[in-house]
């Protein structure tokens, strides 16, 4: 039976220029390959090993990459090795069948969020009106699914991600912050409703998952056997479940790490120690 890797992406398995966290001598710094371009400008890395890593994972697993990202957003990435079968956008609300949008679980998506949350207008309104334009740079709608804010972290208030944390609580739906980006989504749109339905497609009986931020955590636990990096909001608040693993290492370099052990699972080999 094939082995299904569903990873994140951003600060998973790529990195931007500033989450790189390249603080070794610049002499001992990994080469990197770019892997997205946006406005004619590199965007995301990985180092050149991981992209060895991920071209042979294509190789040896079904690969689906499984991010928050919009279609058009994850459509930038050119990643190392085969071209996925399979991806997942927008945290579960489109799957990408050889690139292509399978409308009718779109479909499947939208009846359940009328079914169990707020509108989307509603969290869009109350955002609006209590996000002070002093630290915020764009508010964004993605995929007619789900909120998001660009901020400047440092003039953030301490509570104000608590408060509306606790309002949206109710509401059906949660929020995350992750580097600049502060996301509200719909609780029901998960990552791990579709990987479910990938899994069921393929017949995958193992399943192995990647992630670093709380959107992620409902992916993790869905999985079988689990990574997270040394970074981000799940190592922020120490989270943790029985089949996880908390790597040590932060940046790039916990990307690298994250593909080799999914090769080493895809391959049935003993898990590598700890590294040093």
């Amino acid at each position: 039976m094939p082995v299904l890797v569903a990873s994140d992406l951003d600060r998973t398995l790529i990195y931007s220029a500033a989450a790189l966290a390249l603080t070794m001598p610049d002499a001992r710094a990994p080469r990197l390959l770019c892997v997205e371009v946006h406005e004619s400008r590199p965007l995301s890395y990985m180092t050149e090993t991981a992209a060895q890593l991920l071209t042979d994972l294509g190789d040896a697993a079904v690969f689906v990459p499984t991010t928050t990202r919009t279609r058009k957003q994850y459509q930038r990435i050119n990643l190392p090795g085969p071209q996925p079968a399979y991806a997942i956008c927008a945290n579960g609300g489109h799957l990408l069948v050889d690139g292509a949008t399978d409308h009718d679980w779109h479909a499947r998506v939208l009846a359940r969020l009328a079914d169990e949350c707020a509108p989307l207008d509603e969290i869009r309104e109350h955002l609006m009106r209590t996000a002070d334009p002093v630290w915020v740079r764009k508010h964004r709608i993605a995929e007619d699914l789900f909120a998001y804010l660009v901020v400047e972290r440092e003039l953030l208030p301490d509570d104000w991600m608590k408060e509306l944390a606790a309002w949206a609580e109710p509401r059906g739906w949660t929020v995350s912050l992750q580097g600049r980006k502060i996301y509200a989504v719909p609780k029901p749109l998960t990552k791990s409703a579709a990987v479910h339905e990938v899994a069921r497609r393929t017949g995958a009986e193992l399943t192995l998952a990647a992630g670093d931020s709380l959107l992620d955590a409902d992916l993790l636990l869905a999985a079988d056997r689990g990574w997270r990096p040394g970074h981000g909001e799940l190592a922020d608040s120490q989270w943790t479940a029985p089949a996880i693993t908390a790597l040590p290492e932060r940046g790039v370099l916990a990307g690298e790490r994250i593909t080799r052990e999914f090769l080493r699972a895809a391959r049935g080999e003993t898990p590598a120690g700890p590294s040093r």
